[in-house]
Parts: C-alpha cells; structure tokens; sequence
C-alpha cells in the first residue's frame, strides 16, 4: 500500500520560505512520478511541480524560480521548497505518486493519481 504524508506547512509572511516534505510509503520513490499540487480556497486544484525517474522536473509558470521540488530516495522523502511567497501562494498543499516513472507534461492531470497525501496548510499574509 502506498501512503503518503505532507508536513512542513505553516503561517508566513510575504516574502518569507517554507519547505515542504512528503514521506512516502513505496519500495522506491525514485521509479514513480512525483508531483506537489494544491489546491486554494474557492478555487480548483492545480499542479505546481513535479519531478520524473529521470530527475525531469517541471514547474506552474507561478512559481517557476520560486520554488524548486527534490527528492531523497534513501529518506523516501520528497520536497518542496518554497521561497518568496506571495498570499498567492496560500493553499492547502498535497504530494501525489502514480507509477509512470516518467510525469506528464500537464501539471494538471491530477486524476491520472491514484494516491495523495491528506495535504499540508500553507497561508502566506501580506
């Protein structure tokens, strides 16, 4: 069974970081597609960066230079790191794994998941 579990998720202010993490249950992370997506109050989910076997990642055009997903296959951990945050960027923040080794190139196929984590609170203040 693959769990997955995001912490790392707070109150900040504008222009302050955060790192995300997201622990996950499965014998190799690195033969999975990982992606970080989120999803803001009143709005619809979106996909803000993934990363592929190959080490391919890809970001929303939103945080591109701003934030810089990663993983550690020995922690089993992925990451998200976040720097300069905009209350643009409030959201609740969910890691999702589906076996293709290699991720799409549409940040927003959220339904090609099979597995999430129940997502991490990130609210960013002006």
């Amino acid at each position: 069974q693959v769990k997955l579990v995001e912490s790392g998720g707070g109150s900040v202010q504008t222009g302050e970081s955060l790192r995300l993490s997201c622990s996950i249950t499965i014998l190799s992370i690195q033969n999975y597609c990982l992606e970080w997506f989120r999803q803001a109050p009143g709005k619809e989910r979106e996909g803000v960066a993934s990363i592929s076997r190959s080490g391919r990642e890809q970001y929303r055009d939103s945080v591109q230079g701003r934030f810089i997903i990663s993983r550690d296959s020995e922690k089993k951990t992925l990451y998200l790191n976040m720097d300069n945050l905009t209350p643009e960027d409030t959201a609740m923040y969910y890691c999702a794994a589906r076996t293709d080794s290699e991720c799409g190139y549409d940040l927003d196929a959220f339904a090609e998941f099979p597995w999430w984590g129940p997502g991490t609170a990130v609210t960013v203040s002006s």
